[in-house]
């Protein structure tokens, strides 16, 4: 079977999306072939900002910061029930698209999987700054990736075309949001589904499949 996840590494759901994806897979004992595809979801977010999330949230939902911060707090739980410690009070709101860069070097050596999971983890479990260069190097490191080579793609437009790609394939496909997940380039999934309903829905695909063999 082949994923394609359309997400962002600074997306909440998307990394509560790859926990239940996971789960799912694993009840069914399918061994699937994960692509990890880029979608910026504020492509002229800021390099640098002194804003919080609490403070970007309230921005851009037209909330007070208190309600801002009950949010995070929802959100924070809805992952704890997946099994991640959310820390969004120290998550720093930046532009993703050197981190998804730095994915797309990744998956080219083939640890794609380890670096979204690198990825999502510093962002929301660290509050690491995803667009600060040292950090991303240090990140790709940890997966196995050389420094220079992250850092010598970084001075580059190396990957911009093919996070670009994944965007316009995102739009082309109607994809308003993510995580989105794509199953052998024919079924569409939107949102972070419970793993009961993934099991139950890639079950069926499953099914299918093996009844047109």
């Amino acid at each position: 079977m082949r994923i394609d996840i359309w997400s962002d590494v600074v997306c909440p759901w998307c990394f509560v999306g790859k926990r239940n994806v996971e789960a799912a897979l694993t009840e069914l004992k399918i061994d699937a072939e994960i692509h990890w595809r880029a979608f910026e979801l504020d492509p002229n977010a800021p390099l640098t900002s002194t804003m919080s999330m609490a403070e970007a949230l309230s921005a851009k939902f037209g909330v007070t910061l208190d309600q801002a911060k009950e949010m995070n707090a929802q959100m924070a739980a809805v992952a704890k029930k997946a099994g991640l410690d959310y820390d969004l009070d120290n998550a720093k709101p930046r532009n993703s698209l050197n981190a998804h860069r730095l994915a797309k070097l990744a998956e080219e050596h083939g640890r794609g999987g380890e670096m979204a999971e690198r990825l999502f983890a510093a962002y929301f479990t660290q509050g690491a700054d995803l667009s600060d260069k040292e950090t991303l190097v240090a990140l790709g490191e940890d997966v196995g990736l050389e420094g220079a080579s992250i850092l010598a793609m970084l001075d580059s437009d190396d990957f911009i075309d093919a996070v670009r790609s994944d965007e316009a394939m995102a739009a082309d496909a109607g994809f308003s949001g993510v995580p989105t997940i794509v199953i052998d380039e024919q079924f569409a999934i939107p949102g972070a589904q419970p793993p009961d309903v993934l099991v139950r829905l890639l079950g069926k695909i499953v099914a299918k499949a093996n009844s047109e063999e």
